[in-house]
This record gives C-alpha cells, sequence and structure tokens, in this order.
C-alpha cells in the first residue's frame, strides 16, 4: 500500500470517528480537515505532513492526561506546536498497530473536553 493510500485510510477513518458525533461538522483549517463543534469549537485537526514528515491528528484533552500519554509511548503521542500549551494531545497515525478503539475514545474525550455539556452528555446517553 503506498504512502499516500495509509494517508487517505488514515484520514477516511478518522474522520468517520468525528462526524459520528452530535452537531460536529467539517471544514478545512490551516489547509488541513478540521472538525468543529456546532460549527465553531475546533477539538481534532488532522495534521497531514502539515508541520514535519508525519501523518497525525491533534485533539483536545486534559492536560494530565496528554503529559502521561506522551511519557509512556512517546513515539505515538506527542504535544503539538501552537495548541500543546492548552493542554491538547498529538496522535501519529503513520505508526504500524494502530489501536482505532483507543482513538475513537480519544476523539469522543476531545469532543467531551470542548462541547458544552448538554451536548457532551448525548455521548453517555443509551
Amino acid at each position: 500500500m503506498t504512502q499516500d493510500r495509509r494517508l487517505g485510510d488514515a484520514l477516511g477513518r478518522l474522520r468517520g470517528l468525528c462526524l459520528a458525533l452530535p452537531e460536529v461538522t467539517e471544514r478545512l483549517s490551516h489547509g488541513e480537515p478540521t472538525w468543529f463543534i456546532r460549527g465553531k469549537k475546533t477539538f481534532v485537526m488532522f495534521a497531514g505532513r502539515h508541520h514535519d514528515d508525519r501523518v497525525a491528528f491533534w485533539c483536545a484533552a486534559p492536560a494530565q492526561e496528554r503529559d502521561a500519554l506522551v511519557a509512556q509511548r512517546p513515539e505515538q503521542f506527542f504535544v503539538p506546536p501552537y495548541v500543546g500549551g492548552r493542554g491538547w494531545l498529538g496522535v501519529y497515525l503513520d505508526i504500524a498497530g494502530i489501536d482505532w478503539v483507543e482513538l475513537d475514545e480519544m476523539v469522543r474525550e476531545a469532543f467531551r473536553t470542548v462541547a458544552p455539556p448538554k451536548l457532551a452528555a448525548l455521548l453517555d446517553s443509551p
């Protein structure tokens, strides 16, 4: 599989996770696909070799959780430029053995971190 195909597959899977959440829209921001809650608040940004030669996404995360993941698995997680100081987490998508179930939970946590409480509570409804 070519590198461009892997990039497209990763973007497609990430897009599916984000757009499955309530009131989420997608549009380009800084030249990359970005997902917004109610068209305003960013919670996930794709980073397809935008700042380096890596394919990743950046997502809102509690700072303590971000720091623990970066310390435990620096080959997969990092503090992204620009937004890292606000608690955001970077997740490499160009590594082998990606756990998409884990990434789905990270996307959901990013949504919960940014969404208004009533909207975030919809994720916990049956």
